[in-house]
């Protein structure tokens, strides 16, 4: 297995305060990885760590074959919140050009992002003026076009509404073909359709793989968990089908 990230004993602090404990994570090239577990859990900051942005104080941190910073030009990162002026004269098209900072200029990455992204129609738009669903595909468009081998997902969805949140998890499973996927999620029940494994994450790290289960996710939680999909209770990821053709 080639993988996309090696975590080895990774662990975060924040002065006196304990973030990621000891994380031993191997994400393979071409996964579709959903990220789980309760806030404050550190999983934003794992992704920082994956990104170079946050240096362990303890641990190895291996992205791309590489060091974190040597891979930035191969990561796309879409966080977690974004705040700007929504006056601001900026188009679509001229985010979405942003991905290209410090690379070579060269308009087809922007112009195959839009065309990913079915947002061609909307690039001479003023980014403040789209809608929630829009903007994040905007968003997803500008992190392709730095042509990433790795794309981060910080709560992608965390402000839209139930369809077009599946419209989304559609989108990234067709992207998720061509490069490698991590995605931090709450929505646990509808991430299991779409995804290829799952990471429980809470400080340390409790579980990876194709299945979980409820005493595992109850036990990083800290409380009772009802992991539903589909109006189904069931172990999540548990017989799934990979394409979204069907429930789980």
């Amino acid at each position: 297995m080639t993988a996309a990230i090696r975590l080895t004993d990774v662990t975060v602090r924040f002065g006196e305060r304990l973030v990621l404990d000891r994380v031993n994570l191997t994400v393979a090239e071409r996964d579709f990885m959903a990220l789980i577990g309760p806030n404050g859990g550190g999983k934003s900051t794992l992704l920082k760590v994956v990104l170079g942005l946050v240096e362990p104080s303890e641990g190895q941190v291996e992205v791309l074959a590489g060091a974190p910073r040597e891979a930035r030009g191969r990561v796309g990162y879409v966080p977690q919140y974004l705040r700007f002026d929504t006056e601001f004269p900026v188009s679509v098209r001229q985010v979405v050009e942003m991905g290209r900072l410090g690379k070579p200029r060269d308009r087809r990455p922007v112009d195959a992002a839009l065309a990913d992204l079915e947002i061609t129609d909307l690039a001479a738009r003023q980014v403040g003026k789209l809608s929630g669903g829009q903007l994040q595909r905007v968003l997803i468009a500008r992190a392709l076009a730095v042509e990433p081998a790795l794309l981060l997902l910080d709560e992608p969805t965390a402000s839209l509404d139930t369809h077009s949140a599946s419209g989304f998890y559609e989108l990234v499973s067709r992207l998720s073909e061509q490069l490698t996927v991590v995605m931090v999620s709450h929505d646990v029940g509808a991430v299991s359709r779409y995804v290829r494994s799952i990471a429980c994450l809470a400080q340390r790290l409790y579980a990876h793989g194709a299945t979980l289960d409820e005493a595992v996710v109850e036990q990083a939680y800290g409380c009772p968990v009802d992991l539903i999909a589909h109006g189904t209770p069931h172990r999540v990821l548990g017989a799934h089908h990979h394409s979204g053709g069907g429930s789980p």
